[in-house]
């Protein structure tokens, strides 16, 4: 037997040993010519056929023509008359060809596998070697069921060859269960009954959940499985730690441990919908973690829906592989439906979030899986970004650029999330880092639609307003989003321009926002006083501040008495006030080193530059809010018809000016504030 080399010519297979052909077995479109003891040696179905095709050969009329025996005719008498006909029909073209060739004809229907596993059945029955692969092993394992290539009809059959092969070295292996996974599917029945697909499945959940979120989602041994395995590259080799590892070594590990995880993930997404689908129930069954079911839903929804990344987006496919809008819409539906609820702890997820939102909306997907996926986006607002907000408004219903009701309903979403969270960190302060990163990003939403000519100032109203104080610590993003606006919509009138401008808190602008709105045009009068009442309370406390700064104590002189609790705690404020840098509040000491003594007086000159200026541009604005009441004053102290005849006079003023006068509105001594802000507390 060792002398026999297999060829193949066309369709045909051939086995030269030196001996001819005496039977030909023909599947799908291969005909393999064969010799019948191999065959009868190993398979118990092949020796009942061939033995059976041999009787009825001798039972005929006519010795020197053979009969065809098919697979389907030793059922033929249960058959109906019809099928019998065209049974016969066939018998009669093979008994023509039998005729030509000299010897019998099997024709093998349905064959699990194809030609390609009979092919590897016959290099066994021949005793030639061949390679296993976790893509070829569980194709063969059928096939063998189906010849009935037992351990009791020949010993260290086929049967038990293949199942070794799928202990040792498949189903000990994540990647290699994978790919044994894909190869049931052409032979999904018969796999199903012997069990290779559940326990396929029950090894991917099983390797799967020994992986470590915090090392990628990844096990840190993933070896190939056992002696012998083939077909096994070489990121599966395990990991073997170390000890204490310099920082290269961490560095390339990791990167190694991330690109098996996206291994991992793409022969995942190479399964069929319902496969998939199955191995995700499996994995949630088995509380597996919710980061790596969620990593393998959005790897297949990259995978298989087009355009999710903007950064990703390729020109459509070729229309014979290309799914469907509807297939592509219930594919979407079903991978929302599986996404876990739990806050995911991968970061980068959020984007693909967004983009499955904005895919949902194209596909008009049903209004559950939407809602579905804003609320996931909403427990993790914090992550995104402001390109992810940018959703255009792809409904004609939408006047605006973007969808702003769609980040509304978002935002709304992440509210109601921190208020049910029970483990929300906050800071000493009482502000939460989630809340303000968020505060942050809205208002740079804000700053991008508010060029938008037909985004309503009610709109834009309820979106400032929608989050709480404790979400900015400082309003200058949403004074530049105010500006903006107002320099986009220069037709809104004068109570628009002061309602937009409440949404802002005066008293939380830097120095720099006070100077620029102070000189702002677009701005109306009430605003601008507000401002400057601020801006000149800031400079007389930063200049406060600096004094006493210069006048403490250096440390070297400790044998002064220490200045008592209520004094540290005002100079503290005060040096928050002058050291703020970028947003961040910084705590002062109370005391400087007489080495900076220097840049205290320089910084002392120019903070009282700056409150000179200050003091004689309010003292302007005095004047002239003096002179206007001045001029109204005479003009109601003249009689009624000088009244009526120049009431447009005193109109034209009150427009040339901008505003309309009311008592202490102009004052810049008046003591109380008004709020006309209705925030969310």
């Amino acid at each position: 037997m060792a002398s026999e080399k297999p060829s193949s010519k066309g369709q045909a297979w051939f086995c030269t040993t030196g001996l001819p052909s005496d039977i030909e077995i023909e599947v799908d479109d291969m005909t393999f010519h064969l010799h019948k003891f191999p065959l009868m040696s190993k398979s118990r179905k092949l020796h009942r056929l061939i033995t059976e095709q041999e009787t009825r050969s001798f039972s005929t009329v006519n010795p020197q023509t053979s009969m065809v025996l098919t697979v389907e005719e030793s059922n033929s008498k249960r058959k109906g008359h019809n099928e019998q006909e065209e049974e016969k029909e066939q018998e009669i073209e093979e008994e023509e060809e039998e005729e030509e060739n000299g010897y019998p004809r099997i024709r093998l229907k349905d064959f699990p596998g194809s030609s390609e596993s009979f092919e590897m059945v016959a290099k066994f029955c021949y005793g030639v070697k061949f390679d296993l692969s976790a893509f070829t092993t569980v194709p063969l394992r059928c096939a063998a069921e189906h010849l009935e290539m037992t351990e009791e009809y020949s010993p260290d059959n086929l049967i038990s060859k293949t199942e070794r092969f799928l202990s040792h070295s498949v189903y000990k292996s994540l990647r290699e269960s994978i790919k044994a996974l894909k190869t049931c599917e052409s032979v999904s029945p018969l796999a199903g009954s012997l069990g290779i697909t559940e326990q396929c499945i029950a090894s991917i959940v099983s390797r799967a959940s020994s992986a470590d979120p915090s090392l990628f989602g990844w096990p840190v041994n993933d070896g190939g499985g056992g002696k012998g395995a083939t077909d096994t590259s070489a990121t599966d080799l395990p990991v073997i730690p170390g000890g204490v590892s310099k920082t290269a070594d961490v560095r390339r590990k990791k990167q190694s441990r991330d690109s098996n995880m996206e291994l991992w993930f793409e022969d995942l997404a190479q399964l069929s919908l319902p496969i998939f689908i199955t191995v995700i129930v499996s994995m949630r069954s088995g509380d597996l973690s919710s980061d790596v079911i969620e990593s393998c839903l959005i790897c297949y929804a990259k995978k298989h829906i087009p355009g999710i990344l903007r950064s990703t987006r390729k020109p459509p496919p070729s229309s014979s592989t290309a799914a469907s809008e509807n297939e592509q819409r219930d594919l979407l539906e079903t991978i929302t439906s599986h996404l876990p609820l739990e806050k995911s702890s991968i970061s980068a997820t959020t984007r693909f979030l967004f983009g499955l939102l904005r895919t949902a909306i194209i596909l008009n997907a049903s209004d559950t899986c939407r809602d579905t996926l804003e609320r996931k986006i909403g427990s993790q607002l914090e992550r995104a970004t402001l390109d992810d907000l940018l959703v255009p408004s792809y409904s004609y219903l939408n006047e605006t650029l973007y969808d702003v009701d769609l980040v509304e309903r978002i935002l709304g979403h992440f509210l109601d999330t921190l208020e049910q969270s029970s483990t929300a960190i906050v800071e000493a302060d009482g502000r939460s880092p989630s809340l303000m990163l968020v505060g942050k990003l809205i208002d740079g939403f804000l700053a991008e639609i508010a060029s938008d000519a037909n985004l309503k100032s009610e709109k834009f109203y309820n979106l400032a307003i929608s989050l709480p104080d404790q979400a900015r610590l400082y309003d200058d993003g949403l004074y530049r989003a105010v500006d903006v606006y107002l320099k986009a919509h220069p037709w809104v009138s004068e109570a628009e321009r002061e309602k937009i401008c409440g949404v802002m808190d005066c008293q939380k602008l830097t120095l720099e926002a006070c100077t620029h709105a102070a000189q702002n045009e677009r701005l109306p009068l009430r605003a601008v006083v507000q401002v400057l009442f601020f801006e000149q309370l800031q400079l007389r406390h930063a200049i406060a501040g600096t004094l006493l700064a210069a006048q403490s104590p250096s440390p070297s002189q400790s044998t002064e008495p220490r200045p008592s609790t209520t004094t540290v705690r005002r100079n503290l404020t005060i040096t928050e006030t002058v050291t703020e840098e970028d947003g961040d509040e910084t705590r002062g000491e109370g005391q400087v080193d007489a080495g900076k003594w220097k840049k205290t007086v320089r910084e002392n000159q120019v903070l009282r530059l700056d409150m000179d200026t200050m003091r004689t541009r309010v003292h302007r604005l005095e004047r002239e809010c003096s002179s206007m009441k001045k001029v109204i004053a005479k003009i109601d102290k003249e009689g009624s018809p000088a009244m009526t005849t120049d009431r447009p006079r005193s109109w034209s003023i009150t427009k040339k000016f901008g505003c309309k006068f009311k008592t202490q509105v102009c004052d810049s001594q008046e003591a109380t504030m008004v709020d006309h802000r209705s925030r969310r507390s």
